[in-house]
């Protein structure tokens, strides 16, 4: 009979079966589990980095403040949700936001933001010397780095000489406040090319072009491009909304390589089409605050970094999968 030191050392087949009396590991007194005699192994260093990648807060490249014009050119697209959603989630990154809504006659960013019932003053006032900039500035309850500044009431006239001179002398207010310049200072343009564009657009350094993937966007999209680039604004990505793969798979939609590809810009982040966009509208309530967050408002969140980081995607080719063939496919059925 062999010694139990010279048995060679096998795993019992029946560990995977049988498990020990667990009561046994407990302590009398506490009733607790005995810790086990074992040290956990190290875990790879470069696993643990790119686990950790989204966690880290983004680098803010370029000088402050970033005065950024979020534009379109058509209508409808989704610009005054690109600028709520996208700045609300640079201010949970830690940035302090001033949004400026440029558009006079439809006034919009504040219902998206819930903070229709707090604006008092507006840059009319503020020019006519009824009141200061800071009284003017609407601050978010639930970000408070997060200010709202509209330039006029609905109904109201604004005054002759109001341009792009006037909202460059705002931009330049807001650069030289005591309690320090924002960080991003972002334009909700209005639709269009006419004077309400130009005037948005004259103190701006970059751009977010917001089109969606059919023609008549495209074409309006193309027409801006030139016109900004015409401006000097030479840095311009584009954000392409209400994406549908479906649509794209049955070739009834234009996939986001096929609009990158025919206005030639860098990609800033491609938004899905959500029902849940109707909601948080009509509730006041951005998309990027929901939890647990959508599809729509991670792609909005993925865009604000890149946009700290001055970054972009790329697009690939959304592919059909292919369909199986029975016996009677080769009999043309």
């Amino acid at each position: 009979m062999l010694s139990p030191q010279l048995l060679p050392k096998t795993p019992n087949p029946l560990s995977s079966i049988y498990t020990p009396n667990p009561f046994k590991s407990l302590n009398p007194k506490t009733l607790k589990p005995s810790k086990p005699n074992f040290k956990p192994k190290p875990h790879n260093p470069t696993t643990i980095q790119s686990v950790l990648q989204w966690n880290r807060k983004p680098q803010l490249a370029g000088d402050t403040p970033r005065v950024v014009v979020i534009t379109s050119g058509k209508g409808g697209v989704g610009k005054t949700t690109t600028t709520a959603n996208v700045g609300l989630s640079l201010a949970r990154l830690g940035f302090s936001v001033v949004a400026i809504d440029a558009d006079v006659g439809l006034r919009n960013l504040d219902l998206l933001l819930g903070l229709e019932n707090r604006v008092n003053y507006t840059v009319v006032e503020v020019l006519n010397g009824d009141c200061r900039l800071d009284q003017a500035l609407v601050r978010d309850k639930r970000w408070s780095n997060f200010e709202l500044l509209c330039i006029s009431k609905p109904r109201s006239k604004l005054p002759i000489g109001f341009g792009g001179k006037a909202l460059t002398w705002l931009v330049d207010a807001l650069k030289a406040r005591e309690e320090g310049s924002p960080d991003f200072i972002l334009i909700d343009c209005p639709a269009g090319i006419d004077a309400g564009f130009i005037t948005a657009i004259a103190p701006a350094n970059e751009a977010v072009l917001v089109t969606t993937p059919d023609i008549t966007s495209l074409r309006d999209a193309d027409r801006v491009t030139g016109l900004l680039e015409c401006d000097g604004i030479k840095d311009i990505k584009m954000i392409v909304n209400r994406v549908r793969t479906d649509m794209i798979k049955g070739e009834d939609m234009m996939s986001v390589l096929d609009v990158q590809e025919m206005l030639g810009l860098a990609l800033l982040g491609v938004i899905p089409e959500d029902s849940e966009v109707i909601r948080s509208t009509n509730r006041g309530y951005p998309l990027v605050l929901n939890k647990p967050p959508t599809l729509a408002g991670l792609a909005f969140e993925q865009a604000a970094w890149r946009l700290v980081e001055q970054d972009s995607m790329q697009a690939v080719v959304v592919e059909e999968e292919p369909k199986k063939r029975g016996f009677f496919s080769f009999f043309g059925g």
